[in-house]
């Protein structure tokens, strides 16, 4: 019988020799004695690596001496055999994994450390930019328009008076400081007359230097309530000489006098398409409200008015407003009636009329005042359902003031409407500039009145329309003597450092391009060192 073994190499064997020769043939798993045998040299099946790893067999197997199995008797080495483990092999080191670099587990190649690449900036990535709380919505325009009106450091001149009804009329009063009552300021901060540009917060309390034309402006006012008259006039002059401060003192003289005031801080709020407008039913040619503007005006006058319109009665019933307002109702009820902005432009339309209604008696006298006359002297930013461009005359509110502006309405129990002109932001408007020139020209004995220039095509006729029957008051610098009554009134409040004598006054007042207000306030209050 042919041996499954003798087609093997003779040397496959490892561990032969003659030293090998006289170990014992090892028993064969089953050996017994009617197993065949054969005279044929075997050899016992070497360990491959396939075999250590699929079976763990562990090291290799011991070499038998090839003598030893060249008997008679051919028989398979045993279990036991196999299964003991030699005393050296390199073959799980040779199929282990490659470790891990320690610089990092996104090195793929072990001998580059980390933290030595070259990164190019274009590569980099930014680091992401740690941002505070975004401002609310309105925060920033609320802390823009934020008024400072007193200022607990500043030194409390004790010569200082507050303001009566009288005193801006007073002739004998001009180059004085007046302060201002703590009620008028409450009135003048709800109706937004203070500015944020002026430097109201620096002393102790809100003062009003008394000019000579404050002083001219009160006594035409005050004559045309005794004539019961409208006086309709603009205020005009050069950047920083106070036309905005002389509407103030024109509505602390009308709030102390229990007249109704309805003030317009900003005209261009009114024109530049940032408020909400729509449409008036039956008007022809076609008018439009702005019923969110009216409602924060009505709110403005409900506040600054509280004390005159608690004393005054309508006359008529007003059954078509949201709350029945029947007559002999005060006109501060009147004004509750408006608690949306839908009902806001009826509500003022019929408060409006009850000012204006010839029908009552001992009805206050009314001032209605606008700051930046040119915003609504020309055409508006808004459109029109056809997308065209709505004049700023066609705008309801707005053809309130201008009617009365140009003398189309008149106010029963006298008042005056007050527009003033603004240099620091202001659209160029040729046909308002040239009408105040003309007006201004009029009044002026001797002087030559301007005309239009004929290659110029930008007059709108609608506005020169509403400026000729106006009076002009220009300002101008301040006198020596009215300089230094404020520059005293800063020395004494301790903002100004300084000795205040004819050569100081002198000084400043040459700074400040012959007595500017405001050039007067940025050289001597803005610049000091303390």
């Amino acid at each position: 019988m042919a041996c499954a073994h003798s087609a093997r190499p003779p040397d496959f064997l490892p561990g032969t020799g003659p030293e090998f020769e006289q170990l014992p043939r090892p028993a064969a798993i089953g050996d017994s004695d009617s197993t065949p045998r054969c005279n044929r040299t075997h050899r016992l099946p070497t360990l491959t690596t396939r075999h250590t790893r699929a079976h763990h067999v562990g090291p290799q197997l011991p070499a038998v001496p090839r003598k030893a199995l060249g008997s008679s008797n051919c028989r398979r080495p045993p279990l036991a055999a196999l299964s003991r483990s030699a005393q050296f092999s390199t073959t799980a080191a040779r199929d282990a994994a490659p470790k891990a670099p320690s610089g990092g587990s996104d090195n793929k190649q072990g001998h580059i450390r980390s933290g030595k690449r070259m990164v190019l900036a274009k590569f980099k990535k930014d680091k992401p930019i740690e941002k505070g709380r975004s401002p609310a919505p309105g925060e920033r325009k609320a802390l823009r328009k934020r008024i400072t009106l007193s200022n607990d450091n500043a030194i409390a001149v004790p010569w200082l008076s507050d303001l009566t009804a009288a005193d801006l009329a007073d002739p004998a009063n001009a180059a004085k400081i007046m302060a201002l009552p703590v009620e008028v300021q409450d009135q003048l901060r709800a109706s937004e007359a203070f500015k944020p540009t002026q430097c109201w917060g620096m002393f102790r309390k809100p003062s009003l230097l008394v000019r000579e034309e404050t002083v001219d402006l009160a006594n035409r006012m005050q004559a045309s309530v005794d004539k019961k008259q409208t006086l309709r006039l603009v205020v005009t002059g050069d950047k920083l000489t106070g036309k905005s401060h002389m509407l103030l003192q024109a509505m602390a003289h009308a709030f102390i006098n229990d007249w109704v005031v309805i003030h317009l801080p900003e005209a261009q709020d009114l024109t530049t398409a940032c408020t909400e407008y729509s449409p008036i039913p039956n008007t022809d040619p076609v008018q439009y409200m702005q019923p969110v503007y009216v409602l924060k005006l009505i709110q403005a006058i409900k506040k600054a008015n509280e004390k005159v319109l608690s004393k005054t009665y309508t006359v008529t019933a007003h059954p078509e407003l949201p709350q029945n307002i029947g007559a002999n109702t005060t006109l501060l009820t009147l004004l509750n009636a408006a608690k949306e902005p839908d009902a806001a432009w009826p509500v003022f339309q019929a408060f409006w009329n009850e000012l204006t209604s010839t029908k009552a008696i001992g009805r206050p006298p009314i001032l209605f005042s606008l700051d930046g006359l040119a915003h609504i002297m020309k055409i508006s930013d808004y459109r029109s359902p056809s997308y065209e461009l709505i004049h700023s005359h066609d705008l309801a509110l707005i053809r309130l003031f201008t009617d009365v502006l140009g003398g189309s309405a008149q106010f029963p129990a006298g008042g005056a409407v007050l527009a003033a002109t603004s240099r620091n932001n202001a659209p160029r408007n040729p046909s308002m500039e040239l009408a105040l020139s003309q007006r201004e020209a009029e009044q002026t004995e001797g002087a030559e009145v301007p005309k239009k220039d004929p290659f110029l095509r930008t007059y709108d006729d609608r506005s020169e329309a509403v400026l000729r029957a106006v009076q002009v008051l220009r300002l101008k610098g301040i006198s020596k003597r009215e300089a230094r009554g404020l520059m005293e009134y800063w020395a004494a409040s301790g903002m100004l450092r300084a000795s205040v004598d004819d050569k100081a006054v002198t000084e400043k007042w040459t700074l400040a391009g012959s007595g500017v207000l405001g050039e007067m306030e940025r050289a001597t209050l803005l610049t000091m060192r303390l």
